[in-house]
């Protein structure tokens, strides 16, 4: 019981750094699984996070996989609630304030201010996964050319990751 309300608590204080959507929290999220509470391997985490990817649906569903992973399925809605329903109910009152607040002249000046904060924690959250994903020369490629190819075409990033999976494992 005490694990749950563990999982619970950190999931919920995820949950409210949350800004800027899930990609903001990985860095701290990967921290708090793995070296601060020791639930999870880096290995374990990055693992989780590519099935967050691949799996139809918002990639945030991971956490529901870490919560099965460390409590079974008690594990996975304890985590479930406490990453969604802090930032739901915030949001829901902050959308309600901020409507209210419609000809408030400070109001662009905060989105304006508030836009690089969200790009640089997403930007975060990016270099912590490359920080755990590129391991070798190869991993090193595959990420060099998935950006490549990212900036060259718009293509869907589930096919790079199916694709850089396949090459992975013929290129051992």
């Amino acid at each position: 019981m005490t694990r749950l309300i563990h999982l619970f608590l950190v999931f919920a204080l995820l949950s409210v750094m949350a800004v800027g959507g899930g990609t903001a929290v990985l860095p701290e999220m990967q921290h708090m699984t793995v070296h601060t509470f020791h639930w999870l391997t880096d290995a374990q985490f990055r693992n989780i996070y590519s099935l967050g990817q691949v799996a139809p649906g918002p990639n945030m569903l991971m956490v529901l996989v870490i919560g099965y992973q460390l409590a079974g399925w008690a594990g996975m809605a304890v985590v479930g609630i406490g990453f969604f329903l802090p930032d739901c109910v915030i949001t829901l009152f902050v959308n309600r304030w901020w409507v209210h607040l419609g000809g408030w002249p400070w109001r662009t000046s905060i989105q304006r201010g508030l836009a690089p904060v969200a790009v640089g924690l997403m930007t975060s959250g990016t270099f912590a996964l490359a920080r755990l994903s590129i391991l070798n020369v190869q991993t090193l490629a595959i990420a060099i050319a998935v950006f490549g190819i990212l900036l060259w075409r718009h293509i869907n990033p589930g096919v790079l990751v199916l694709l850089g999976g396949a090459v992975c494992i013929l290129w051992r």
